[in-house]
């Protein structure tokens, strides 16, 4: 099933997007309490999804998709933490750093050279030891089709295609092997970045800051894909165009680190919740700085991923 939060006539309610149109779960059965709200529905576990499957198949009415309002399908997640999943754009990350810091030296090739033969621009040992990850700001998701305001003090504004996966049942200490039945479903991730702040402050050890926490930096969308709906979300074509001219074209099947070993990773001591978004990370050329291009204003910003859909954003200065 995919999944919807959207707003009619000023009113927000949980949607199911079928070949007809968006069907209102919360309008077509006000009495259940589930199909409130996405948070509520995926608290709610298979049960609720059943009663969807069934509500959807006695034939409800539909609205046309472009005439409701589509907000991010979870407005506020629990909780959003963000991986670094695919070696490739770890590698390309990294040998994008360098060039970008020879380049402001004196004698770029001779600075090029030393920051290779210093080793401080490898892919770090500790990456292929566990998956690494920081905590975004859950209040600065929004939706696809959102005009993205470039934060006042950054100069190089940057996106990032990735995936997610959101948690369905809660859990502590979960094991590899059962981290998949713990995924309530997928969605699409835009983790838009102002990097000239993020290559300041990651100076400091600590990790992104201001690089990535400003007001609707993290786009979700357009829908979660329930995972019984998924055969393999390792599988799935990653597409990222800028203006049309397609960037990236590769697909989820490179990644290294998948969800059930984040997932394992990040539950040991610690109890996830449902509603909590995990990001798969970058899949590699799927952000600016591997191709050492940058956003303009105005540009629009269009990722897509096979089964899940299409999220579309424009970015402009304030």
């Amino acid at each position: 099933m995919k999944l919807l939060t959207f707003k009619l006539q000023g009113e927000e309610y949980l949607g199911a997007l079928t070949d007809t149109g968006v069907v209102n779960l919360s309008a077509a059965a006000p009495e259940d309490l589930a199909f409130c709200s996405m948070q509520q529905f995926i608290e709610a576990g298979q049960p609720a999804l059943d009663r969807a499957y069934a509500l959807l198949a006695s034939g409800p009415a539909s609205t046309p998709s472009d005439q409701v309002d589509w907000l991010a399908p979870l407005p506020i997640p629990a909780q959003i933490r963000d991986c670094l999943g695919f070696e490739e754009h770890l590698k390309n990350a990294f040998e994008s750093a360098i060039k970008l810091s020879a380049m402001a030296a004196d004698d770029p090739v001779k600075a090029e050279q030393e920051f290779r033969a210093s080793g401080r621009f490898a892919a770090p040992e500790v990456w292929y030891q566990q998956p690494l990850y920081y905590k975004g700001n859950r209040f600065s998701v929004a939706p696809s089709g959102k005009d993205i305001v470039w934060p006042a003090y950054s100069e190089v504004m940057d996106f990032e295609l990735e995936m997610a996966c959101v948690m369905g049942k809660k859990g502590k200490d979960i094991s590899t092997d059962n981290a998949e039945d713990h995924i309530f479903g997928y969605t699409i991730y835009n983790d838009f970045s102002a990097r000239d702040a993020q290559m300041v402050e990651s100076q400091g050890m600590l990790g992104p800051a201001k690089g990535k926490d400003f007001d609707d930096s993290i786009i979700l969308g357009p829908v979660i894909v329930t995972k019984d709906e998924l055969d393999d979300p390792y599988n799935l074509r990653m597409q990222a165009r800028i203006n049309g001219e397609t960037w990236c074209d590769s697909n989820s099947n490179t990644i290294h680190w998948k969800f059930s070993d984040m997932i394992a990773h990040i539950s040991k001591s610690e109890t996830l919740y449902p509603g909590e978004v995990i990001g798969s990370g970058t899949v590699g050329l799927g952000c600016g700085l591997e191709h050492l291009r940058f956003l303009n204003d105005g540009d629009i910003v269009e990722l897509e991923i096979e089964k899940i859909g299409v999220i579309s954003n424009k970015v402009i200065r304030g």
